[in-house]
């Protein structure tokens, strides 16, 4: 007879704060998952977002205001298998509406969901993006998540329905000009988030 597996040791909170702080790490049901940083297009659309929302939702400058919307910030949930345990996920950009979220809180992470967040995939993240953290945003209730692939040119946006499952993706291509929910105050010209 072989010898019993090992359980392999849940990681902590701990071990996330040990990664070197240039690589991206995350803690989702126990797993610690390390992630080298963006790579220059991944980086470039993210900003690129950043920089079309900030002004009109963080700001109200040429639109309607009520957001805080952050790059990466650390995100803190309860992990729904260990009682006192958590996990943390980093979206790349998140936003709350600041009905919810008045001010910002005192900790280094947030422990309230967003409203909304922006993941930027790249080959060595999309699936754990897609399959780890698209459930954990559902089931914390995050209304709204967006999917920017600055290779394929894609803008996917998910709704989360009132069973907190996603709904069916909508896409947007290329240099499609859009006005897409929680932000469709402002039309999104796709073409600045790809790098030239």
């Amino acid at each position: 007879m072989g010898q019993p597996a090992e359980k392999q040791r849940r990681a902590t909170y701990a071990d996330l704060e040990a990664v070197p702080p240039h690589k991206v790490a995350e803690l989702v049901r126990g797993t610690l998952h390390v992630f080298p940083r963006p790579a220059p297009r991944h980086a470039n659309a993210e900003g690129a977002l950043l920089g079309e929302l900030f002004g009109p939702f963080h700001r109200g400058r040429g639109g309607p205001g009520g957001w805080w919307i952050l790059p990466e910030p650390e995100l803190h949930f309860p992990d729904p298998e260990v009682p006192g345990e958590e996990e943390a996920l980093v979206p790349d950009l998140a936003g709350w509406r600041r009905e919810r979220m008045p001010e910002l809180p005192e900790t280094a992470y947030f422990a309230l969901a967003p409203d909304w967040i922006c993941e930027v995939p790249s080959p060595s993240t999309a699936a754990f993006d897609r399959n780890e953290k698209m459930p954990v945003y559902a089931r914390e209730g995050v209304r709204h998540a967006w999917l920017v692939d600055p290779i394929a040119r894609t803008l996917e946006i998910h709704v989360l329905g009132a069973d907190r499952r996603w709904g069916p993706p909508v896409v947007h291509r290329d240099a499609a000009r859009v006005r897409v929910a929680p932000f469709d105050a402002i039309e999104l010209d796709l073409s600045v988030l790809w790098a030239k």
